[in-house]
């Protein structure tokens, strides 16, 4: 298990835009398991939607991207690599995402092919489908 602490140590993301508050389970570079608690306080509900927020789909992307880049991280530190987005296929969206919704997020690696990375993303709330997606990275050293 990773607290947010150990995230920050392994991602490069930052405020506003660090998206995984707990990794509950990881199999390097095969599986891992994180959460995202949505709150009200999030700066993306000031205008998304105002008076009815919701959490932006992209969002949910990334966080279960930023997933897949923890997966790929080995446990170690990753100030030397960065993992880019390069695709998302097959993507879809089955529930909307509110304040108050704890969002669990899987990402299973596929293939990995030198430095790309491919695997299948599902996020849920309360064991409902919210978003299924295929995402592909390319690390690079910085």
């Amino acid at each position: 298990m990773l607290d947010i602490n150990r995230i920050k140590e392994v991602i490069p993301h930052r405020y506003p835009f660090l998206l995984v508050d707990k990794v509950l389970e990881i199999v390097e570079g095969k599986k891992a398991v994180g959460i995202k608690n949505v709150t009200f306080n999030e700066p993306f509900f000031l205008g998304h939607f105002p008076d009815y927020p919701v959490m932006p789909g992209v969002l949910i992307v990334e966080a279960l991207a930023q997933v897949g880049g923890i997966v790929m991280s080995n446990g170690e530190s990753s100030n030397h690599k960065l993992g880019f987005l390069t695709g998302i296929d097959n993507c879809r969206f089955k529930r909307q995402v509110k304040p108050g919704d704890k969002l669990n997020l899987v990402f299973d690696v596929t293939r990995i092919k030198g430095q790309i990375v491919k695997g299948k993303g599902v996020a849920t709330v309360n064991n409902e489908l919210v978003c299924e997606a295929e995402i592909m990275f390319a690390f690079s050293s910085i």
